[in-house]
């Protein structure tokens, strides 16, 4: 593979950043751009050592450094690499890459530093896709869960029913090849019980997901409400700035607004919507569609309701088009007083709070109703599970199959046909853990990450 560099710190100013050299040329490269005050070469440097020295562009010095030296296999990417560490600004940090493009280095696609660790062996797939939950991590569940799966949790009771799959795949060749001999491992009622305990271990691996889903990707969540009730405040109260933009005047609102909000152990993708109304405003006719578009698609409607005017009839339209999902009803403006018939919304609502967004009180009840809506269990953010949507479709895919061939089995299927289940069953395990998996998907896994990891 080519030698890669790239800037590993955010693309901000800071006390430090680093440059990433990796591949064969990684310490030639690092030698032409970098020289040591010792007098030392860099290719005389062993791995996991250190040297003080200047970065440079030929006789042109650009800042003074520190460089690390990783030798192969014994790096992060399992190729000879070098860091270079300089002074965190953003010019200096680009130039001393330009200096690593020129001397023989590529610029590094978003992820190929963790691709290059997979492919060589030093992280499976599930590891590697840990490794973006841990640095969008926000919070110690998400860390947790993250560092879980980065230890190769999940990959290692992925393998173990793999195994336990391709014994089977084994004595039903052996049975196979020799008909006349009497194999016990392929008796159906030990067939039977085997594909059953496999099937419950696969099904907990994805047990916990949406758990851990929601802990690392959020809440997909809408305010909704007529005109006027104060969506926009709550917005910019929740999101602790001013993104909506607030005033008297019905309409004000016609685009979403996106935020993601943190409320205690729990994100949510906030959207603010049009207030919902009959109107002959074309624009904000558009803004109305969204908006009602978002109900169908959101995992929590927060709706927002004047708690100081009796419903109207657009209030009640509302409550008909969230019933049946998971919704809060927020009772804004609790500071001027209650005149709503509440009666009616306790009818299709569970979770009712008051508050007042615009005096920011009350927000902790709502923090609590969300948590009460999404509860998390401290057993399931321990618990090994599915990471993403590829991992659990892979598993699903391979229950389901193995679900088929005991089902099989006790319907007198023959042989032939569970052998083909069970070949299934493997394959698509074999593609969660990255040992048989196309191009395609892996580019895809890696194209989600940050350049520079």
């Amino acid at each position: 593979m080519s030698t890669v560099a790239a800037i590993s710190t955010p693309d901000a100013p800071g006390g430090i950043a680093v440059i990433r050299i990796s591949g064969e040329q990684a310490v030639d490269v690092a030698e032409k751009i970098f020289t040591p005050v010792s007098g030392k070469k860099v290719s005389e440097m062993p791995g996991y050592t250190c040297a003080y020295g200047h970065a440079h562009d030929a006789d042109e010095i650009i800042d003074d450094c520190i460089l690390t030296v990783f030798k192969a296999p014994h790096s992060y990417t399992g190729e000879d690499t070098a860091e270079i560490s300089c002074h965190g600004g953003l010019f200096v940090t680009k130039k001393i890459l330009r200096a690593a493009l020129k001397y023989g280095a590529e610029n590094a696609p978003a992820g190929e530093f963790t691709k290059r660790a997979y492919l060589n062996g030093k992280l499976d797939l599930t590891q590697a896709e840990a490794v973006m939950d841990i640095i969008s991590a926000r919070g110690e569940r998400e860390l947790k869960m993250a560092e879980n799966l980065r230890s190769g949790a999940a990959f290692r009771k992925a393998e173990k029913c793999s195994s336990r799959l391709m014994k089977l795949l084994g004595d039903l060749a052996a049975w196979a090849d020799y008909p006349e001999e009497d194999i016990p491992e392929v008796e159906p009622e030990y067939l039977i019980s085997e594909l059953d305990s496999i099937g419950d271990e696969l099904a907990s691996l994805v047990k916990n997901y949406d758990c851990g889903r929601i802990l690392r990707q959020g809440i997909a969540s809408a305010i909704v409400g007529r005109p006027n009730v104060g969506k926009s405040t709550l917005f910019n109260c929740l999101s602790g700035c001013e993104r909506s933009i607030v005033t008297d005047i019905a309409g004000t609102t016609r685009d979403v607004v996106e935020e993601s909000v943190r409320l205690g152990d729990i994100t949510l993708r906030l959207s603010d919507t049009a207030g919902i109304r009959e109107t002959e405003d074309m624009i904000e006719g558009i803004g109305v569609s969204i908006a009602e578009k978002l109900i169908g698609e959101s995992e929590l409607i927060i709706a927002v309701f004047d708690g100081n005017c009796p419903l109207t009839e657009d209030d009640a339209k509302l409550l008909k088009k969230i019933n049946n999902k998971k919704c809060i009803a927020v009772i804004n403006k609790s500071d001027l007083g209650q005149n709503i018939d509440i009666a009616s919304i306790k009818e299709n609502i569970q979770h009712i709070v008051y508050l007042s967004a615009k005096e920011n009180d009350g927000v902790d009840k709502l923090r609590a109703a969300v948590e009460d809506i999404f509860s998390i269990d401290e057993n399931a953010v321990s618990a090994v599970t599915a990471a993403n949507e590829r991992q659990k479709n892979c598993i699903d895919s391979s229950l389901k199959c193995v679900r088929d061939a005991s089902a099989a089995l006790k319907n007198g299927e023959f042989l032939d046909a569970v052998n083909v289940l069970i070949d299934e069953a493997e394959q698509f395990l074999l593609e969660l853990t990255g040992k048989k998996v196309t191009d395609s998907v892996v580019n895809e896994v890696f194209s989600r990450f940050c350049v520079g990891k």
